[in-house]
């Protein structure tokens, strides 16, 4: 594309940092200088660099801004728009090699990614349907169009697509069931209800490229016979729904959606259903459940949603990123995307790359790239220097995993085997001063509070075991609790409905399993090896250090420190509330915490 454009991030994380302010600067500039006319200003969606936002690419030299505010839109205008002159101190710096980076291509972030879903996102305006029609927007649902319902079902099983939501089940297969289900009546249902902490992927699609989801729940509403189609979006995504209603707005305006789609004989309409952000809705009957106005629980199965869906009619279900793929696909061909990925998991996937990691932000891979390509080349490694510890893969659903991992593929078989799962895509980097027990806490405290507690095993088997865990974290933990959260677990996992209880051990257990001696020295040693855990922390005075300068005592908010000035200090371990406002404050380091 060799026209003069701006393209200014738009997602919801740099609309937080300032984008906005930094759109209307370059309206005042370019009109000041009179260079509206020939400069366009794009507003686009998430690029994914969530880390060094607010973002600007300059095309067509496709430099790279980072971290632009307001103030620095002058400069850009007059140094590199009128002068051709790169700004060097805008441009990304890596986090290994400190050099300075001018082009998004040449980022390690972006140059090792496989951008299919994400392949408009951050490109085009995603307000306006022009720009996804210019980048082969539409042309899959065209191809589909063509062809027999039946024949757009055996592409995507000879894709070998897989859900994106998390189970991995056969999206081919699953649209058969529901194409093969009787029922005069059926639905698409997108389930864009995003619930693990830190995931970002739908709501970023849903921002960045809306058209791109409706035209895969287009072409699957023609696949199974379907002529209704809803997407169930959390209400927490404002962003995400305002831009997805305007799609479906210009989608109808454009004869896209409706009637006699594309002077055709297929009918299909498309509604949005805010959901009030239940994590359990995420399951297929839960969804149901509230979209059909009841409590958002989820049901027995068999009957499966195929056969027995929204209202008792046959639907089918997928993610939002499963229906991103179902476009390109049509396009380019089943052969194409299997191409991609290993042997049981095809194509690519996108992940959100949180926690302590210098390049947090979406990135979308093959599958069966490893967890060390993802995170230390794609992700810039580990923050402030510090070791790598584990990975949180799969959400709470998911499983921790440790460094002698860090080679295992990235694919539905492998992380199963390894105790973990692909799950939606949440992929969370933990370094040495994270405690394990404490993760385990956390995710487990998650799934017990989003239990909709219809079955006893979720109810009470995750408050029991997290009753034990907080004991253990609390230095009151004995040996034989270990055994209690393994038998726990197995009960909760075999007996819970639904996959929110079945996945629900699935921390304590890749934590046990990898990182056991933690677990032992919280309750053998009373001590957390991390130094996280406050209730077994203590703060200690090495005499031979101390040189009784009393700034220590000074800052000790409990005067917990006593000595005399130019001897050395002790602390009173009854009285200290570990705030380490003494660790901080020492000067020769002679504070220790054990």
């Amino acid at each position: 594309m060799d026209q003069r454009r701006i393209l200014i991030c738009a997602g919801t994380g740099c609309i937080a940092s300032g984008a906005k302010k930094v759109e209307k600067a370059f309206q005042k500039a370019l009109e000041e200088r009179e260079l509206h006319k020939t400069l366009e200003i794009v507003l686009t969606g998430c690029h994914g660099f969530c880390e060094q936002g607010p973002l600007v690419i300059i095309e067509p030299e496709k430099v790279f801004y980072c971290r632009v505010e307001e103030k620095d839109v002058q400069e850009i205008v007059e140094s590199h728009l009128i002068n051709q002159k790169i700004i060097t101190p805008l441009l990304y710096q890596d986090a290994l090699t400190g050099r300075n980076v001018e082009t998004y291509e040449d980022i390690n972030f972006y140059s090792k990614q496989e951008r299919t879903v994400l392949r408009n996102c951050g490109r085009i305006d995603p307000e306006k349907i022009e720009d996804y029609v210019a980048q082969e927007g539409y042309k899959g649902l065209k191809k589909a169009l063509s062809m027999t319902p039946r024949q757009v079902i055996d592409e995507i099983k000879r894709s070998e697509l897989r859900g994106r939501g998390g189970g991995g089940f056969p999206t081919g297969l699953k649209w058969q069931l529901t194409a093969e289900a009787a029922g005069d009546e059926k639905y698409i249902i997108c389930n864009a209800d995003e619930g693990d902490p830190g995931a970002f992927m739908d709501r970023s699609v849903l921002e960045g490229d809306p058209h791109a989801v409706l035209e895969g729940m287009m072409i699957a509403g023609y696949a199974i016979g379907a002529q209704k189609g809803y997407v169930y979006v959390r209400a927490e995504y404002p962003l995400a729904i305002e831009r997805l209603q305007k799609a479906i707005d210009q989608a109808n305006a454009k004869r896209f959606l409706g009637a006699k789609t594309l002077q055709s004989t297929f009918n299909f309409t498309i509604e949005i259903k805010a959901g009030a952000g239940a994590f359990v809705c995420g399951e297929e009957s839960a969804l149901i459940a509230s979209m059909e106005g009841q409590r958002g629980m989820p049901r027995k199965r068999p009957p499966y949603p195929s056969t027995q869906g929204l209202w008792g009619k046959p639907t089918n279900i997928n993610n939002v990123e499963t229906f991103a793929n179902i476009p390109a696909i049509l396009r380019k061909g089943a052969a194409w995307f299997s191409s991609m990925g290993t042997d049981n998991s095809k194509g690519s996937k996108v992940f959100a790359l949180t926690g302590k990691v210098n390049n947090t932000g979406l990135v979308e891979v093959p599958m069966g790239l490893s967890l060390r390509d993802i995170i230390m080349d794609i992700g810039g490694g580990v923050k402030d220097g510090k070791a790598f510890k584990a990975v949180q893969i799969g959400g709470p659903s998911g499983g921790c995993l440790p460094e002698e991992l860090l080679d295992l593929p990235v694919d539905y078989d492998s992380l199963k085997k390894a105790g973990a799962m692909v799950g939606s895509g949440g992929l969370v980097v933990m370094d040495e001063s994270t405690c394990m027990v404490d993760i385990a806490r956390f995710f487990l405290n998650f799934t017990q509070k989003e239990s909709c507690g219809k079955c006893t095993p979720c109810r009470e088997g995750t408050l029991r075991m997290l009753e034990i865990l907080e004991k253990i974290k609390a230095g009151q933990g004995q040996e034989e609790d270990l055994k209690k959260l393994e038998r726990l677990a197995a009960v909760v996992k075999k007996t819970s409905l639904c996959g929110l209880g079945q996945t629900a051990p699935n921390p304590v257990l890749t934590t046990l399993r990898y990182f056991r001696s933690e677990y032992e020295s919280h309750i053998r040693e009373k001590r957390c090896p991390a130094g996280a855990c406050t209730a077994l922390l203590r703060y200690t005075i090495l005499p031979e250090r101390c040189v009784g300068c009393t700034l220590c005592a000074r800052r000790c908010p409990t005067r917990c420190i006593e000595g005399k000035a130019k001897e050395a200090h002790r602390i009173d371990s009854i009285r200290c509330i570990k705030c380490a406002a003494c660790l901080e404050s020492c000067k020769y380091k002679a504070i220790v915490r054990v």
